[in-house]
């Protein structure tokens, strides 16, 4: 059987493999902090029909090997996480951030996740929560008679809120959490991530220290996918697979050649 049925085949996977990731992305375009996602290929195994530097029958040296590929496979997804566009709501509980760091919330098994969604909401008991209700870590909780409107969140993280009738006062410290390879983090879904061995334990500091970014009240940062980038991809990925089909079709062609041969 010929190798390149085979190569071209594992093309074809992989470009498919390819495909979904770019079709998550345009999906995605509109995710509060989402981060674009990028397919990483490695080339397969390779047939060595003659070793570089083997002695010839002359006595020299060949200067080059004789091997032949065997395809690609999709070795990794990438998520590049860089600073998103913050785009203005005038809504006191969306919070941006600008820099490194994630908000930590907790799922409802006790397990901290991490996010870079800021549209907070509060809940019926008047704690800071996510969309899905998750709760925000630390706990904040609005005084009583104070409202939405009057709640404040200074650039280093200190949470303030004004009681009707009263003063102004302080609430609350939004923590930041950074990790070593942020790359490594488990996709939960949801907008959220979950630490792994391989991103390292969670580094938590207050916004604006240690490496940690700052935050901007009345912002959300938006996804990190471009558009026009994506569907350029998704050209790229089209025709990639469909050389590798058209590799298959030839590689047919020519068997169909051998097996006529006898005739």
């Amino acid at each position: 059987m010929m190798r390149s049925l085979w190569s071209a085949a594992s093309g074809m996977k992989a470009q498919q493999t390819n495909m979904d990731v770019v079709a998550h992305n345009i999906a995605n375009v509109n995710s509060y902090g989402n981060k674009k996602v990028r397919a990483e290929f490695q080339d397969l195994l390779y047939q060595t029909l003659r070793d570089a530097g083997g002695t010839s029958g002359n006595g020299t040296q060949y200067p080059q090997g004789l091997q032949i590929g065997l395809g690609v496979r999709v070795a990794a997804t990438n998520r590049i996480f860089t600073q998103g566009p913050l785009q203005t709501t005038d809504r006191p509980l969306d919070v941006g951030i600008q820099g490194e760091g994630f908000f930590q919330v907790q799922l409802p098994d006790g397990t901290t996740a991490y996010t870079r969604d800021g549209s907070f909401k509060v809940d019926s008991n008047r704690r800071l929560v996510t969309s899905e209700g998750y709760l925000f870590i630390p706990n904040i909780t609005l005084d009583e008679n104070a409202t939405v409107d009057s709640v404040v969140i200074s650039s280093d993280g200190r949470v303030s809120d004004t009681p009707s009738g009263g003063d102004q006062t302080e609430i609350g410290q939004i923590t930041l959490v950074r990790f070593i390879n942020p790359e490594g983090l488990y996709a939960y879904g949801k907008n959220l991530f979950l630490e792994t061995s391989a991103s390292g334990a969670p580094i938590e500091s207050e916004p604006g220290s240690d490496g940690a970014g700052v935050l901007a009240q009345n912002t959300l940062e938006m996804s990190g996918v471009q558009i026009v980038e994506e569907m350029v991809n998704m050209i790229v990925a089209q025709r990639a697979y469909e050389s590798n089909s058209k590799a298959v079709t030839t590689s047919d062609s020519m068997l169909e050649i051998a097996n006529q041969l006898k005739r």
